[in-house]
C-alpha cells in the first residue's frame, strides 16, 4: 500500500475505530462510582485521569465517552483506546504506543549524526518518545531533504523497526548515499547587451573550477540559484535595464541523478537614463535634510543600487528622528519613447516610536550585560537610528561574534512602541594549547597556553603562557577587565618572567633574564576615543658569557645589570571600524608614549598607528596602514637596546625576514651579527581586499594584494653598528582566513627595493590581526 493511500485511510480508520467503540459501549446515563485504567506500562495513571472529561461522582453519557477517547488519542501516547462499562464503573483500556529505545544510523557519511538526531528530534522522533510509523516516514523525508540540499538526489533511506521488551523499539535508518549531482550545463538565454561569460561569472553556481572542492559551487542548490538570479537581475538594473525580467528557469536532472542542467531565460528590455528626481510625500518639513541624501543623478544610466541606497538613507534619516517604520517607495516613471526614467521618492514617516525593550538572541556563552553595556540606545527612550547603528558597531567591535544585527519589532498593542531584537552569532574566542616538542637546538620543551578573549562569557580577557625550552623560557599572565568601572574604564594587569639563551650552534652561554609587572587603565572620553594610563616595573639582567653581542655588553656598561626601570605609559586610541575581524569601512588610530621615569633606564619612546578602510564595492575594500615610531635615551644615555623598534616580515614590510631591519650588532669573539632594531621606525602598507575566488562574498576567507614600504633607522652615528637606513619596498599576494583558532594570514611577497644586508623571505605565515 502506498504512503499516500495510507495517509488518506488513516483518518478514516481512526473514525471507524471510534464508531466501533461507541457501538460496543453505548449505555444509558448513570452516576460514576469508580474509574479504572488498564493497560498502562510507562504512562502515569495521573496523566490519563487528568485528560478525562469526567470524574468519580459525575454523570456519565455516551458523549463524554466519545470525548474521552478523542482526548486520550490526542495525547499521542496510545495506539488503541477503549471505554468499557461494568455497572457503575468506567474502565479505560489502553494500549500504549511503543517508545523509542535507540536510534541507529547505517551508511550516514555526509552528515554528522548529532545534527541529524537534532533534526529528527524536532520532528518528534527521539529516544524515550512514543513511536509510530508516521514519524518514521517523516524522518525518512527529512533525511532525504537534507541530502537534496547537498545535491545528492539518488540517496535512499530505509527504516527498520525492531521490537524490544517492555514495549520498546529500536529504529535503524539505513542510508544509501548517492553520488553528488554536479552541474554539467548552465545556460542563460536572451543575453545580448553583454558577454555571456560576464553574466555567468556573476553566478556562484557554475560547472566547476579548481576551487569547487572547497566552495561546492558545482553542486545544485535551489536557494543558491535564486540568489544567483537576483544577482543577475541586480546587475542589469544597475546598468539601466529597468524592465529586465527573468522569464523562466528550467532545471533538469539526468536519469541517473548524477548531472544537472540549468537553463535561464531572460528578457533584457532597453536601457534607460535618469531624466530627473522628485521628492513627494511627508518629509517632516525637513526636505533640505533629505535632498543631499539622494544618490540618483540625472543624466546617468538608471542604477538600482543608487535607488536602494537613497531609500535606505531616507529611512535611516527618519530613524534618527524616531520614526522606526518609515515607508519610502521608489517609483520609476518610464518614458519608452525617450528612453528615460524619472525617479519619484514617496515618503510616509508613519508614527514616531520609543523603544520598549531590547531583546538579545544567540548569546549562548556571552552574558547579556556584556552586550547591553555597549548599547547607546536606551530602553524607554525615543528610537534613534544613529544610536542603534553605533550600538551595533560597538557590539561587533568586541570581536566575540561573527554576525551582529539589530532589527526593530512592532508592538501590536502599542503602535508608538517598538522592541529591538539584537541577534548575534558567537565565534570561538579562546585558544588552549598544550604540547611538547623536540629540536636539535632546543632539545625537549613543553609549551602550554590559554588565551580567552571572553572568559566565562564575562567579556574579560585572560592570557596565560608557559614555555620550558632550554633557550627560551617564559611565564606570563595577562588579564583585562574592559569594564573595571561602570563607566567603561578598563584595567589590564600584566606579569611576565622570561629568560633567553643563544642556541648551541652560536657557541654562546650568556643569558638574558627579564621580569615585568604593569597595570594599565583605559578611560573612554567619547564613543570612539579612549585614553590609556599605565605604570610598570621591569628588570633586565644580562648574565655575560661567550659569543654575546657587543650591544648587550654596551647595555651592561651603561645601565648596569640588572637594570631596573619604571616606565609610565600614556596612550590614546580611536576606533570607528565596522568590524574588528573583517573591517570594510572606518578608521582606527592609536598613539602611545612610554617614558622611563625612574630607575636605571631613562628614555622616551612614542609611536602612532593609522588605519583606514574604504568600501569600493560590495566585494572590494581598499585599506591603508601606517606606523611611525621614535625613541630617544635621556640623561646622556642612548635608548636601551631592549626598547628598540623592529621591522621586516609580517606585520611590517612583508617579503623580508622577520625583525631584521635596523642596526646589526657583532658577536663578541666572532664574525656573525645579530639584528637589534633601531630608535626610529617608518612603515606604510596598502591592501586591496576581495573575497577568495569561488567563495562568493564570504568575508571569513579573503585574498589581498599589497604593497609595503618601511624602514628602521639607527640615528646613533657614533657607533659602527648602524646598518643601512634606506626604505625597503615589497609587493605580493596573500590569503586571510578567520579560522576557529583566530585570524590566519599567508603572504607571498617579492622584495622590490632592498639593502645589501637584507634577507628576503618570499613566503610568510602569521596567526594574528590585520596587517
Amino acid at each position: 500500500m502506498s504512503k499516500a493511500l495510507t495517509s488518506v485511510l488513516r483518518p478514516a480508520l481512526f473514525l471507524a475505530l471510534i464508531s466501533a467503540s461507541l457501538a460496543s459501549w453505548a449505555a444509558d446515563p448513570f452516576r460514576i462510582r469508580d474509574i479504572r485504567v488498564e493497560g498502562l506500562q510507562r504512562v502515569e495513571a495521573g496523566t490519563v485521569f487528568a485528560t478525562l472529561p469526567f470524574r468519580s461522582g459525575d454523570d456519565y453519557s455516551d458523549d463524554k465517552g466519545t470525548s474521552a477517547i478523542r482526548a486520550l488519542f490526542g495525547l499521542g501516547l496510545f495506539q488503541d483506546v477503549r471505554v468499557e462499562i461494568d455497572g457503575d464503573v468506567v474502565i479505560i483500556a489502553v494500549q500504549e504506543r511503543p517508545s523509542v529505545s535507540d536510534i541507529q544510523f547505517t551508511g550516514l557519511k555526509e552528515f554528522d549524526q548529532e545534527m541529524i538526531r537534532k533534526a529528527l528530534k524536532d520532528l518528534g522522533l527521539a529516544e524515550g518518545r512514543p513511536f509510530d510509523r508516521a514519524l518514521a516516514d517523516r524522518a525518512e523525508q527529512e533525511i532525504k531533504r537534507q541530502y537534496l540540499n547537498r545535491a545528492m538526489y539518488a540517496t535512499q533511506v530505509v527504516t527498520t523497526v525492531t521490537p524490544l521488551e517492555k514495549n520498546q523499539v529500536r529504529v535503524n535508518l539505513s542510508v544509501t548515499e548517492g553520488s553528488v549531482a554536479k552541474i554539467r550545463e548552465l545556460r542563460v538565454v536572451g543575453v545580448q547587451a553583454f558577454k555571456l561569460s560576464d553574466i555567468l561569472d556573476l553566478m556562484e553556481q557554475n560547472t566547476g573550477n579548481w576551487l569547487s572542492w572547497y566552495t561546492k559551487s558545482d553542486r545544485y542548490s535551489q536557494a543558491k540559484l535564486n540568489a544567483d538570479l537576483e544577482t543577475i537581475k541586480s546587475f542589469y538594473l544597475n546598468q539601466g535595464f529597468v524592465e529586465f525580467r527573468i522569464d523562466s528557469t528550467q532545471v533538469a536532472i539526468s536519469p541517473d541523478k548524477a548531472d544537472v542542467s540549468i537553463t535561464v531565460n531572460v528578457s533584457e528590455g532597453q536601457r534607460y537614463a535618469v531624466s530627473g528626481v522628485k521628492l513627494t510625500g511627508e518629509y517632516l518639513g525637513r526636505n533640505a535634510d533629505f535632498q543631499p541624501l539622494v544618490q540618483v543623478k540625472p543624466g546617468r544610466a538608471y542604477n538600482v543600487d543608487d535607488v536602494t541606497a537613497t531609500v535606505q538613507a531616507f529611512k535611516d534619516r527618519f530613524a534618527e528622528y524616531g520614526y522606526a517604520f518609515a515607508r519610502v517607495e521608489a517609483q520609476p516613471r518610464v518614458d519608452r519613447n525617450l528612453g528615460t526614467v524619472e525617479m519619484v521618492f514617496q515618503a510616509n514617516p508613519q508614527q514616531r516610536v520609543y523603544v520598549r525593550r531590547i531583546e538579545i538572541e544567540g548569546n549562548d556563552r556571552t552574558r547579556d550585560e556584556v552586550i547591553r553595556r555597549e548599547f547607546r540606545q536606551m530602553e524607554s527612550a525615543w528610537y534613534d537610528g544613529k544610536l542603534i547603528k553605533l550600538s551595533r558597531d560597538r557590539v561587533d567591535r568586541l570581536g566575540y561574534f561573527t554576525e551582529v544585527s539589530v532589527q526593530p519589532k512592532e508592538v501590536p498593542t502599542n503602535p508608538d512602541q517598538v522592541d529591538l531584537v539584537l541577534k548575534v552569532v558567537e565565534r570561538p574566542t579562546g585558544n588552549l594549547s598544550i604540547g611538547a616538542g623536540y629540536s636539535q637546538a632546543e632539545k625537549l620543551s613543553l609549551v602550554a597556553g590559554i588565551q580567552q578573549e571572553n572568559v566565562f562569557g564575562s567579556g574579560n580577557y585572560l592570557g596565560f603562557n608557559i614555555n620550558t625550552s632550554d633557550y627560551n623560557r617564559e611565564l606570563s599572565i595577562t588579564h583585562t577587565n574592559p569594564y573595571f568601572t561602570q563607566d567603561g574604564v578598563s584595567r589590564t594587569y600584566d606579569l611576565s618572567y622570561k629568560t633567553q639563551s643563544p642556541y648551541d650552534e652560536m657557541g654562546g652561554d650568556y643569558k638574558i633574564v627579564s621580569q615585568k609587572a604593569s597595570a594599565v587603565f583605559g578611560v573612554p572620553f567619547t564613543e570612539t576615543d579612549k585614553v590609556f594610563f599605565g605604570l610598570g616595573v621591569e628588570s633586565t639582567k644580562i648574565e655575560p658569557g661567550t659569543a654575546m653581542p657587543t650591544a648587550y655588553q654596551d647595555f651592561i656598561d651603561k645601565f648596569g645589570s640588572p637594570a631596573v626601570g619604571v616606565p609610565l605609559t600614556i596612550g590614546w586610541s580611536r576606533d570607528s571600524r565596522d568590524s574588528l575581524l573583517a573591517p570594510t569601512q572606518g578608521r582606527y588610530q592609536r598613539a602611545n608614549a612610554e617614558v622611563g621615569l625612574a630607575g636605571d633606564t631613562r628614555y622616551v619612546k612614542a609611536s602612532y598607528q593609522f588605519q583606514q578602510y574604504w568600501p569600493i564595492s560590495k566585494k572590494l575594500t581598499l585599506a591603508v596602514n601606517t606606523e611611525v615610531g621614535l625613541g630617544e635615551g635621556l640623561g646622556g644615555k642612548p635608548l636601551p637596546v631592549f626598547k628598540n623598534f623592529y621591522g621586516g616580515g609580517l606585520g611590517s614590510v612583508r617579503g623580508f625576514e622577520q625583525s631584521t631591519f635596523g642596526a646589526k650588532s657583532a658577536v663578541v669573539g666572532g664574525t656573525s651579527t645579530v639584528s637589534i632594531g633601531g630608535d626610529q621606525k617608518y612603515q606604510l602598507n596598502l591592501e586591496a581586499i576581495m573575497p577568495f575566488p569561488g567563495s562568493g562574498n564570504d568575508k571569513t576567507l579573503r585574498w589581498f594584494g599589497f604593497v609595503d614600504t618601511g624602514t628602521v633607522k639607527c640615528t646613533d652615528t657614533a657607533t659602527s653598528e648602524c646598518g643601512p637606513n634606506g626604505l625597503r619596498v615589497s609587493a605580493g599576494l596573500g590569503i586571510s582566513w578567520i579560522s576557529p583558532v583566530g585570524p590566519l594570514r599567508l603572504a607571498w611577497a617579492k622584495a622590490i627595493q632592498k639593502e645589501s644586508t637584507d634577507v628576503p623571505q618570499t613566503l610568510q605565515f602569521q596567526i594574528g590581526t590585520n596587517f
